[in-house]
């Protein structure tokens, strides 16, 4: 589930610090769009009821509900001003567990990009699995930790490939692990990102970020990636505002994909 929100001033630039991409924002562009085209390739899999564990703002809750009869949104902060469809409800809950909600309730499940900040990771997807209809689907994005550029103190951990895999296929009964890719655009992006971070992460000469407690690290990290989002903006603003979901796909899983994207079953049986 997404961070808690702070509010900081520097100088005339306010930063809210949150591990959660804001549609409102033109810096975080790029990792909005990367967002929205999760969603877009999560609407075949929409039908009957549906849960959203983090979600947010609300924009993909906005474009899934318009495919399924009942939309449960939950989240553990609250967003002012949410906007919710007449087919959806919101919840607000620390996960795991899914505390009041019944077993076998949902026919599809999505979580985009909320594993990493749970610290009992089986234990959550245990949770999904058992709110699940048997024959439901369950669809889950986080990122790849090999494209990561830097440590994230917000996430407990991140997953490789083989890790990822392994761990989803302990808890579900058949998954189908794909991954979130870029186009040139987005690459060209992703190198200059990289190029930046490298100046903030050369300062680091003991290597803290890797060395402290990453509650330690969590505000300055977000201090520090958002000034880095706004000077990419500033310094190539075409580029950034250029990105579309379009620009990024859900294809096979390779290492160098950005996110990955997981498609996984419950036995009609169970």
């Amino acid at each position: 589930i997404p961070a808690p929100h702070l509010t900081l001033s520097l100088g005339i630039m306010v930063l809210q610090t949150a591990e959660r991409s804001s549609a409102h924002d033109a810096s975080e562009n790029p990792i909005y769009q990367r967002h929205m085209a999760a969603y877009q390739a999560a609407v075949p899999f929409m039908q009957g009821s549906v849960l959203e564990v983090g979600c947010g703002e609300g924009y993909g809750m906005k474009l899934l509900a318009k495919h399924c009869q009942q939309y449960l949104g939950v989240d553990k902060f609250p967003v002012p001003g949410l906007q919710v469809p007449p087919n959806a409800r919101t919840l607000q809950m620390t996960v795991p567990p899914l505390g009041g909600i019944n077993s076998d309730q949902f026919d599809a499940v999505v979580s985009f990009q909320v594993i990493v900040h749970i610290e009992d990771d089986r234990t959550f997807l245990a949770e999904l699995y058992r709110v699940l209809k048997p024959g439901g689907v369950m669809i889950l994005t986080t990122p790849n930790r090999l494209m990561s550029l830097t440590r994230n103190p917000w996430h407990v951990r991140e997953y490789e490939p083989a890790a990822m895999k392994d761990l989803l296929e302990s808890a579900f009964d058949r998954v189908d692990l794909q991954g979130v890719c870029g186009s040139a655009r987005v690459m060209e992006y992703y190198e200059q990102n990289k190029a930046s971070v490298r100046k903030f992460t050369r300062w680091d000469v003991l290597n803290l970020q890797y060395r402290l407690p990453r509650r330690m690290l969590q505000v300055p990290y977000d201090l520090a990636n958002r000034l880095n989002r706004r000077l990419l903006l500033r310094q190539n603003d075409k580029l950034v505002g250029l990105i579309c979901a379009e620009d990024y796909s859900v294809g096979p899983l390779h290492d160098r994909v950005l996110d990955y994207f997981a498609v996984c079953y419950k036995h009609k049986s169970s």
